[in-house]
């Protein structure tokens, strides 16, 4: 947003050095962030315990296999996968409808992202830019980061993916961002 609105990008690269020795030291400073780093680096070393939830979500896109297993019958959403319904949503997509599934809910938070970008280059106001931007840009990086989290791209965060884990809270807010997009889409029409 702020390189969109007009920040130089020698600032923002400077900013962002001067803060990753904050960023290593709350890291490091803390046992359970560092054992969720070491963990989303090698999760087999410790299977049972901290490795136990994306070990279960890789077990459950293996078993989804291309096609799936069909809707309702994931078996690792009942015993295995913790918090199936909310951060582990996507890897019951994908046993459930296997990988074709994944990519369809892939492509189609690509599809809404795309939508909110090209509707942003239409609007003339700023600040009805900036806000297009940013909303579109929060859907997005909620879907990518809880779909790289489940995957295995990315530390554990316990992210929801917008529009289809439960939930009341996350699903208020997506739907409130969701439905600002809309009313600034018909204003353009």
């Amino acid at each position: 947003m702020l390189y969109v609105s007009g920040a130089k990008l020698c600032h923002l690269v400077l900013v962002s050095v001067l803060a990753l020795p904050a960023l290593a030291f709350a890291v490091v400073g803390s046992e359970y962030r560092l054992r969720r780093l070491l963990t989303f680096l090698d999760p087999w070393r410790d299977a049972s315990s901290s490795g136990f939830q994306i070990i279960q979500s890789y077990i459950a896109f293996g078993s989804g296999q291309l096609w799936g297993r069909g809707l309702g019958e994931s078996r690792q959403k009942l015993f295995y996968l913790p918090e199936a319904h909310t951060d582990f949503i996507y890897s019951v997509i994908g046993e459930e409808l296997g990988l074709l599934g994944a990519l369809a809910v892939l492509v189609l938070f690509g599809l809404i992202v795309l939508r909110g970008f090209l509707l942003t280059a239409k609007i003339d106001d700023p600040f009805e830019q900036y806000l297009a931007l940013g909303l579109t840009s929060l859907l997005g990086l909620q879907a990518i980061v809880h779909m790289g989290v489940v995957i295995g791209l990315m530390p554990t965060k316990g992210i929801v993916l917008p529009f289809i884990s439960y939930g009341g809270s996350g699903m208020v807010m997506n739907l409130t961002e969701a439905g600002m997009l809309l009313s600034l889409s018909r204003r353009r029409m």
